[in-house]
């Protein structure tokens, strides 16, 4: 029987796919997020109850979402749908589908936000803007960014335009060609940067912070927090996994990809923990996460050390790269669905949504100046946008699919998808997809929505 592919076409080979999904897994969680979270909370302990969440939770769900989508050979919409008329189930599974690409059209609306203050960075390190700056100096730089909505319009509108620009040459030409050459480049500057941080002589000290096997540090809210990153740094639960699926070569194997995919993943974000902090210890900064590290901590580090205005624009770029791979699985499922339900060219489709999802960005850039007095529950649209995905969206989009693959899919097209000769390993993702996963999601969904809203 002929091979049934997807109208938007496949990937020329398995690794192809490998580097399109680690990219869309890589993001700005795993630099500003991941190592730091690592090293507060028991660092190597941390890093085993994190991997084992990653086997537990990350993989089977994100093997189950590549299978639908390569099951279906459509949007993750379509292949919800699909799937499930095969099944004999509802087309109302299609909702699912439905969930997840608006969430990553969502997220891709603030991330291209985010996004364009990266871009301003690279900017301000190549004009030399950081060197010998200090902490008020910079900090007072990223508040007047914040503050100034014309500028920040400026690099979220050249963000959407790389992202669509990649996004308008479909799968071969567009998405295979960016995750080929931005995959390899992001490989070999996060080594550049590595590399760099062994001159700080301070490097023992941040592999210190990463790795010191603390048990005594790991607390049940860091095991609640180690699940909860396993399941969002795989960028499980906005249909991106189900879209890849769908153009993955048949013969390829889903278990074993997947897992390749998740050991990059933790790799880039251990590697961008080992290259940045000991650039921070070197200058006696503290290793805070979130925004202040990228934008404050980092610039005044690089700021003050010998080479730092290179390296900086490179960890930037670096930055820059993560963010647009990431950025391009967001908006792929939406696409897709357009493309199929519209019968129109990819070129119309990426125009009108890229236009709404830079219209709803105009909204997030406001929060921070000209809109900052409308909010609701306390929260202004970035954040709003932020809360309701990654505490809502995402987690119930994860749990549905889990339920969806593990207790509704017929188990011959399971077996037949997935193909996996040793029955042992099926039926271990099996029990895992069925019980294990869809238990962890609804405890960090209901725990997250419980700690913000409680708050």
């Amino acid at each position: 029987m002929q091979e049934k592919l997807s109208i938007h076409g496949s990937w020329t080979n398995r690794w192809v796919f490998i580097l399109a999904a680690t990219g869309s897994a890589v993001g700005l969680g795993n630099i500003w997020k991941f190592p730091y979270i690592t090293g507060e909370n028991g660092g190597g302990a941390f890093v085993l109850v994190y991997l084992l969440c990653i086997l537990l939770v990350g993989v089977p769900i994100m093997i189950s979402e590549v299978l639908v989508g390569r099951r279906g050979r459509m949007s993750p919409i379509n292949s919800m749908i699909e799937t499930a008329k095969e099944s004999g189930l509802s087309r109302r599974w299609g909702l699912v589908g439905w969930l997840g690409a608006l969430a990553g059209f969502m997220i891709f609306s603030f991330y291209s936000v985010v996004a364009g203050w990266v871009l301003y960075y690279i900017a301000a390190m190549a004009n030399g803007d950081f060197v010998d700056a200090g902490k008020a100096q910079v900090g007072a730089t990223f508040e007047n960014l914040l503050a100034d909505p014309e500028t920040m319009l400026i690099w979220h509108s050249v963000f959407v335009v790389l992202v669509m620009a990649v996004l308008v040459g479909g799968v071969n030409k567009g998405l295979e060609r960016a995750s080929r050459i931005l995959m390899p480049a992001l490989f070999l500057l996060l080594l550049l940067l590595l590399g760099y941080s062994f001159t700080t002589g301070h490097f023992m000290e941040g592999v210190t912070f990463l790795f010191h096997f603390s048990p005594d540090e790991l607390s049940w809210e860091a095991v609640l927090t180690a699940l909860g990153h396993s399941f969002f740094t795989l960028s499980l639960g906005i249909g991106a996994m189900i879209a890849y699926g769908a153009y993955m070569p048949k013969k390829a194997s889903i278990g074993g990809t997947v897992l390749i995919i998740a050991v990059l993943d933790t790799l880039v974000a251990l590697v961008a923990g080992m290259a940045i902090f000991p650039i921070v210890f070197a200058n006696q900064l503290s290793a805070e996460a979130g925004p202040g590290l990228m934008f404050i901590t980092l610039p005044v580090a690089f700021g003050q050390m010998a080479g730092g205005q290179v390296f900086g624009f490179l960890f930037f770029v670096l930055v820059g790269v993560a963010a647009w791979t990431s950025a391009i699985s967001l908006m792929e499922p939406s696409i897709a669905w357009v493309v199929e339900r519209f019968k129109v060219h990819r070129l119309i489709a990426c125009t009108g949504l890229g236009l709404l999802g830079w219209g709803l960005g105009l909204l997030s850039i406001g929060s921070f100046n000209v809109l900052s007095d409308y909010t609701l529950l306390g929260m202004g649209v970035f954040d709003l946008l932020d809360f309701a995905t990654a505490n809502i969206m995402l987690p119930l989009g994860g749990l549905l699919v889990s339920i969806y693959v593990g207790w509704w899919m017929k188990r011959p097209a399971l077996e037949n998808e997935l193909a996996i000769r040793n029955p042992f390993w099926f039926n271990a993702w099996y029990l895992a997809i069925r019980f294990i996963a869809p238990t962890a999601v609804a405890a960090i969904f209901a725990l997250n929505l419980y700690n913000k809203l409680a708050v």
